[in-house]
């Protein structure tokens, strides 16, 4: 490993401390050339060091006659091409990232997960770490592309840091993209004009992370930088099973990435990142979020409205979530701050701990309350008074998955087929049947174990686990009537149904359901711990809700079809207001 770079050179205009010649490069960038140096050992009283071992005559060659402020005029000639090379040094990242990109083949970089920072989107990320006054740092890169995050970060050390000096260790095992990243760290080191040094390991950062041997380059960080790759890991994979030996269970690169790079830091390191939100709940994720919170203390949490601008170039529709942790850091207070995409202004509020990992729930969900009223909702949602569970309901996801049952589905009616109901029965609160939706609308059970598939007649609300982009809301509820289609019916897997011991539930709970969780005030509680359009049987398990009472009054104003929004929510407020005033 290169050794730390020396600390930088300190600018003092009152005096100046005696020193050796200057180098080539220095002269250079003033102008210089090579005689008229004055012997190592010697200096001028005000001169500027970097001036040290030139004549007096050189310097008022350079500079012309002597003016007044002449000193301070060439400090700032020298931190104005600094700047200059800063500026350029993240143009010159940027212009890799997209060569870098345009290299790539559309099925490699699916495959690897592989979507490149841009540079306003890094600046961002590299503006979130505590930076110390001096001093060195070591900072790691695992999937480092391009080298932009890294270039983001030399930049800001470069502009905000002048006493700091930084080594980076880049790991980039996609041999079509390291000639890019060499450049950009090439032009980092050139731009640190001795404050930046690096290394580049080309290799599988979980292989190296996690072998039997540990590479003592990965080792040891005071910061972990990262945008991780975003393809699954299967359960099977031997990169998930080393993973899992270190400690935890990734389910995909991204996630596996993250723990490796808390495990990379050393007391008081800090890790930030850019990942997609989907981490933030879920059974998916549980164990992956429970090794995450125990290495680090989360201190920031930013995210965006807009799930398509930060990387609008590759295609990529995410909902990302960029977030920094300290291993062994204080959990008193996280700072939480929104903006729409990378280039807009950000609003910020600080929280408690509590507010954002609550410590009485066992599955740690993240929750991210960016604004004053989502914490109003928080509070108005947690004060309710039951669960699912403590209201006798249960909720599982629809037990047909279509492709394990083909020879039971049919596209047209058959004697003795039974409705079967998929997300696209979904219709304005009503689960219609038979619909036009290009899947099979029958169930014809052929063996027992088929039988076992269906649910009896009854009264059923139903939540679809994934809603459009073009949806006002995550949860979409809906209510299905025994009294239009009489007997047993098959659930679709991509549906999760409310009922009681695997039976249905009466008429007004079943209407009371479906108002309340498409109401506006259960979607803004959603949306603080759920970052993905995905509806998870254990996310509506965790929540809240209202009495039975209060349910079955709700059921019993709500018509067949379901309202206008404004008419849910009046609905809703007036009821459950009312059965709070009681309570």
């Amino acid at each position: 490993m290169p050794s730390a770079p020396a600390p930088p050179r300190q600018f003092d205009l009152r005096t100046a401390s005696a020193g050796a010649g200057a180098d080539l490069a220095e002269r250079k960038r003033a102008g210089l050339s090579d005689d008229h140096v004055l012997p190592a050992g010697r200096s001028h009283e005000g001169v500027p060091p970097c001036w040290h071992g030139r004549s007096v005559s050189a310097q008022r060659a350079v500079s012309g006659p002597r003016h007044p402020d002449w000193r301070l005029h060439r400090v700032s000639e020298h931190w104005g091409r600094m700047r200059s090379m800063q500026s350029d040094l993240l143009a010159q990242a940027e212009q890799n990232r997209v060569a870098a990109l345009s290299g790539l083949d559309p099925k490699s970089q699916d495959l690897l997960g592989q979507f490149f920072t841009p540079a306003r989107a890094a600046a961002l990320i590299a503006s979130m770490p505590r930076l110390p006054e001096g001093g060195a740092i070591r900072v790691l890169d695992p999937g480092a592309g391009s080298g932009m995050l890294s270039a983001a970060l030399v930049a800001r050390i470069l502009d905000n840091q002048p006493h700091l000096t930084v080594h980076v260790v880049a790991v980039e095992c996609g041999s079509p993209v390291v000639p890019q990243l060499l450049d950009t760290l090439e032009a980092c080191k050139a731009a640190g004009d001795g404050r930046v040094t690096f290394e580049v390991v080309e290799d599988d950062f979980i292989t190296t992370s996690t072998g039997m041997t540990t590479d003592r380059r990965v080792t040891g960080f005071d910061l972990v930088i990262q945008n991780p790759p975003y393809a699954k890991l299967a359960a099977s994979s031997a990169a998930r099973a080393a993973v899992r030996q270190s400690g935890a269970d990734a389910p995909n690169l991204y996630a596996a990435f993250l723990a490796l790079g808390a495990a990379a830091l050393k007391p008081g390191g800090q890790l930030v990142a850019i990942t997609p939100r989907s981490f933030c709940n879920g059974p998916y994720f549980s164990a992956f979020r429970a090794y995450l919170l125990d290495q680090i203390a989360l201190d920031r949490l930013h995210v965006f409205e807009s799930r398509s601008t930060v990387f609008a170039d590759t295609g990529v529709l995410q909902e990302n979530v960029i977030f920094s942790g300290t291993r062994g850091g204080d959990r008193t207070q996280v700072l939480l701050s929104t903006s729409n995409g990378h280039e807009d202004d950000i609003s910020r509020r600080a929280v408690p701990y509590t507010d954002v990992v609550r410590p009485d729930d066992r599955h740690r969900f993240v929750r991210i309350a960016t604004k004053d009223e989502d914490t109003e909702v928080a509070e108005r949602i947690l004060t309710l008074p039951e669960t699912l569970g403590s209201l006798g309901i249960s909720v599982s996801t629809g037990r047909v998955v279509d492709f394990r049952s083909r020879e039971c589905l049919h596209s047209v009616a058959e004697t003795g087929a039974l409705p079967l109901l998929y997300p696209g029965n979904v219709r304005d609160g009503f689960i219609e049947w038979p619909w036009a939706i290009r899947k099979p609308q029958w169930f014809l059970p052929v063996t027992d174990k088929d039988q076992k598939l269906l649910l009896p007649e009854g009264w059923y609300c139903a939540v679809k686990r994934f809603s459009s982009k073009e949806e006002r809301r995550r949860i979409v509820a809906a209510v299905w009537s025994p009294e239009r289609t009489p007997g047993p019916i098959a659930f679709e897997n991509h549906m999760n149904v409310f009922h009681v011991r695997g039976e249905g539930l009466g008429r007004n709970t079943a209407y009371g359901l479906s108002m309340w969780l498409n109401s506006s005030l259960v979607d803004k509680f959603f949306r603080t711990f759920s970052g993905h359009t995905q509806v998870n049987a254990t996310d509506l398990r965790m929540m809240r809700f209202p009495d039975s009472s209060t349910l079955w009054r709700l059921g019993s104003l709500a018509p067949e079809r379901l309202p206008e929004q404004a008419e849910i929510d009046a609905m809703v407020d007036k009821v459950v207001n009312v059965a709070s005033t009681a309570a």
